[in-house]
């Protein structure tokens, strides 16, 4: 790792000089900062960067853009624009999805005041590497008081012939009274196994009054290991619903956080996740309530099998001052193997008193009688174990705004089933 390595970047991508301030202020503490805390998950051996930055070479598997549909869209192939999709309509009320370079052409004060906004860079070890490495990023932004009536689809693809770190940054900003509707794809393409890195970071900035859903299927492969975050700020009255499909093939850790700065702001965080083979998934999904009257809610489910491990962490917590408060969790996960390994950790840091709070965690097998009652009804037994899985994972899938990716997330889950 060197600041050489960065500033030649820098100068390569011609980012103005306060990103590369920020780049060389991040690379400064990545030495003296902690990794994230994430509970029961024994990662601090994984390699998770080695300090190489650069651009991805051209790549041989080109997705199909036929069948990516009409929606507004943009498509990057590792560091790499492929695709951008945005309707006159759009364009003309000053919408603007694209790549971190062309988005500075056209708002580059807006992303200068909430670039870093939801993730601070000196937060841990890994942020201030994302800060200091990542080598692509792409912009949504949303003006006040405009409503997206079609859900924005952001398409982020590693090509798994190339060892170039995938280390990207979203940055979403949805402006005051303003609706978007969000979809977001983290998928590995192509049938190499090079080993290297992702490090991302996704961060939703929601202003006061505004209406954001965000869906996300991640499939990144098992020749890639992981850090996962995904940030949301809200303002007064923001409301942010996410719906977080974690169905990866290699080793993740993965940080989903709101922080509830605006009274009554509103984060309902639905997550699934499917762990297989000798796979490890960390997932901590946290709320913090900062504003009055914000209500924060979480939902996790998630499945393993043969050897996979999988830890939940559920943490609320309820800063003093935020009267009137809500927060509410569930962590439930269902265990398909006897050599799996799971943990559901509900955490509540509650300093208010006049506040709602609650948690709720389990880890088990499918129930005998469900399985009894479908099977009476004419069912086998490997169809009777899915329906109960699908049932099981439902409460995101049903979230997902376009029914061909609800349709691919239960695709990519009956492919982990029928690998065991």
């Amino acid at each position: 790792m060197s600041k050489e390595s960065i500033v030649k970047f820098s100068q390569a991508q011609a980012e103005p000089v306060w990103i590369r301030e920020r780049r060389l202020a991040a690379f400064d503490q990545i030495e003296n900062l902690p990794l994230p805390d994430i509970e029961r998950v024994k990662f601090h051996r994984w390699n998770l960067g080695d300090g190489r930055i650069a651009e991805s070479e051209a790549s041989n598997n080109v997705p199909d853009f036929t069948a990516l549909g009409d929606n507004p869209k943009l498509v990057q192939l590792g560091t790499q624009t492929v695709l951008e999709q945005l309707s006159a309509d759009l364009l003309e009320q000053g919408v603007v999805f694209t790549d971190l370079a062309s988005a500075l052409e056209e708002i580059p004060e807006i992303i200068e005041s909430h670039f870093g906004q939801a993730l601070a860079l000196n937060e841990d070890k890994l942020a201030a590497y994302h800060y200091a490495y990542f080598n692509s990023a792409a912009v949504l932004y949303v003006p006040d008081n405009v409503e997206v009536s079609r859900p924005i689809e952001g398409v982020f693809l590693q090509d798994s012939d190339s060892a170039v770190p995938f280390n990207k940054h979203v940055l979403i900003i949805v402006g005051r009274n303003a609706r978007v509707s969000y979809l977001e794809r983290f998928e590995s393409i192509g049938d190499g196994s090079a080993q290297t890195t992702a490090n991302i970071s996704v961060e939703v900035i929601a202003g006061a009054g505004s209406q954001v859903k965000f869906s996300a299927i991640d499939r990144l492969g098992d020749n890639l290991t992981t850090y996962m975050s995904r940030r949301g700020r809200l303002e007064r009255d923001a409301t942010v619903d996410w719906a977080l499909g974690v169905m990866n093939e290699g080793n993740v850790i993965a940080d989903f956080d709101s922080d509830l700065k605006g009274d009554g702001s509103h984060a309902d965080l639905k997550v699934v996740a499917a762990s297989s083979g000798r796979q490890v998934q960390g997932i901590d999904t946290r709320v913090t309530n900062y504003g009055k009257n914000s209500v924060g809610h979480i939902l996790q489910h998630g499945v393993i099998l043969e050897r996979g491990t999988l830890t939940f962490n559920g943490i609320g917590h309820i800063i003093k001052g935020a009267k009137g408060a809500d927060a509410q969790q569930e962590s439930r996960v269902l265990m398909l193997s006897d050599k799996a390994r799971s943990d559901a950790n509900p955490i509540l840091l509650i300093d208010e008193n006049d506040v709602t709070a609650g948690h709720a965690a389990s880890i088990g097998q499918i129930d005998p009688e469900d399985m009894y009652y479908l099977m009476s009804r004419g069912l086998k037994f490997e169809e009777a174990e899915r329906l109960v899985i699908r049932g099981f994972l439902g409460a995101v899938i049903t979230e997902i705004p376009i029914k061909e990716v609800r349709d691919e997330m239960i695709s990519v889950l009956d492919t982990k089933l029928d690998k065991r």
